[in-house]
C-alpha cells in the first residue's frame, strides 16, 4: 500500500553537543519517507525554492521516494534552526523560516489522488485541509504538528482533528494544545477532538510513546542507545516507520498497532545516532530486522 504525506522538506541548521550541521537536508516530510521508505513507497507532497538543487533531490530519488508531488517554486527553501544542550530532550528553537512553505498551496497529482493512507505532517491546517480535499480513496489518515503551528493556528488544528483516524504528537505539543499538565488528561482531551474514534499516540523521546485508542492504552519504552547524538526528526522518523509498517502489512488491528509502535521507535532510534537525516540514508533491512528483534527481547516478559 502507498502511503503519501505533505509537510516541510528544507534546510535545517543544528547545534548539539556532539556535533553540528549547516543547512542540512531536513523537514519533516523528509525525515517521515526516510523512514517509511524501507516498508513501503513514500509519496512526498510539498514546496521547495529555487535553491533547492538536484543534488538534494536526488539523495531523496535514490531512495525511492516518490517526488511528482514535490514543486519547486521561485523564492527560499524553508529553513529551520535549533540548539541541543546535554538534556536532549530540550531544544531552544533559533529561527524558524517557512519561505515559500508559508503561500504554498498544495497539488496532489492525478496518479497519487486514489492513494489510501495519508499523512498529514507539520505544515499548516489550511495545508492539511487542502490535500485531504484531493484525496478520494483515503481510507487511513494521520496527522502530525509542531509547537509553531499550535501557536499560531490553534483552532485549525484543532479542526482538523475531527478528520483523522491517527494523531502523533510529542508529550510538550499535547499540553501546548490541550492546556492540560496531565498526560492522560491531555490524551483524553485530544481524542475529545477525534470523536473518541481514532488512534493517539504521545511521543515522549527517550522515554518511548504512550498509545491510546478507546479505552486501551499501551506503552512503549524508548530503544536504548549510548550514543544519541542528535534527536531532530526523530518524531517525524517515528511515524515514517509506523505508518510504513501499517502501509506494508495493511493490518490496522491494535496488535498490530502495537507492532508498528516497535517500527516506528526502531526507526527513531537510527535517526538519533548521527547528525540530520544521516542516520536514515544507507540502513539495511537486516540491521532494521535485528533491532525489532533486539526489542521484542528487551520489552519481553511472562504473564
Amino acid at each position: 500500500m502507498k502511503l503519501l504525506t505533505v509537510g516541510s522538506v528544507g534546510f535545517d541548521t543544528i547545534k548539539t553537543p556532539f556535533g553540528s550541521v549547516k543547512s542540512t537536508l531536513g523537514g519533516s516530510a523528509t525525515h517521515f519517507c526516510l523512514a517509511a521508505r524501507y516498508f513501503t513507497v513514500p509519496c512526498l507532497i510539498s514546496a521547495v525554492g529555487t535553491d533547492f538543487t538536484g543534488i538534494h533531490s536526488k539523495k531523496l530519488l535514490a531512495r525511492k521516494i516518490d517526488l511528482s508531488g514535490l514543486e519547486k517554486v521561485k523564492g527560499k527553501t524553508m529553513a529551520w534552526g535549533a540548539e541541543y544542550g546535554y538534556d536532549l530532550n530540550t531544544r531552544n528553537v533559533t529561527f524558524t523560516h517557512l519561505n515559500v512553505l508559508d503561500t504554498y498551496e498544495p497539488k496532489v497529482p492525478k496518479k497519487l489522488q486514489n492513494t489510501e493512507m495519508v499523512f498529514l505532517s507539520a505544515v499548516s491546517s489550511t495545508q492539511q485541509k487542502q490535500v485531504l480535499g484531493q484525496m478520494k480513496r483515503a481510507k487511513f489518515i494521520a496527522w502530525d504538528t509542531i509547537s509553531y503551528y499550535i501557536h499560531n493556528d490553534r483552532k485549525g488544528l484543532m479542526k482538523n482533528l475531527g478528520d483523522v483516524d491517527c494523531c502523533f504528537i510529542n508529550d510538550t505539543e499535547a499540553r501546548q494544545l490541550t492546556k492540560e499538565h496531565n498526560l492522560l488528561k491531555a490524551a483524553k482531551g485530544i481524542m475529545g477532538m477525534m470523536g473518541k474514534k481514532g488512534t493517539l499516540i504521545i511521543k515522549q523521546g527517550e522515554h518511548g510513546c504512550l498509545m491510546f485508542q478507546g479505552s486501551k492504552i499501551f506503552h512503549l519504552p524508548g530503544y536504548p542507545l549510548e550514543d544519541v547524538i542528535d534527536p531532530t526528526g526523530a518524531g517525524d522518523s517515528f511515524a515514517g516507520g509506523f505508518l510504513g509498517y501499517l502501509a506494508k502489512t495493511n493490518d490496522f488491528s491494535w496488535p498490530n498497532l502495537k507492532k508498528a509502535c516497535v517500527a516506528g521507535s526502531v526507526m527513531a532510534s537510527f535517526c538519533c545516532e548521527q547528525l540530520g537525516t544521516k542516520g536514515l540514508l544507507n540502513l539495511s533491512s537486516n540491521k532494521i530486522k535485528h533491532r525489532i528483534k533486539e526489542f521484542k527481547t528487551l520489552t519481553h516478559f511472562e504473564g
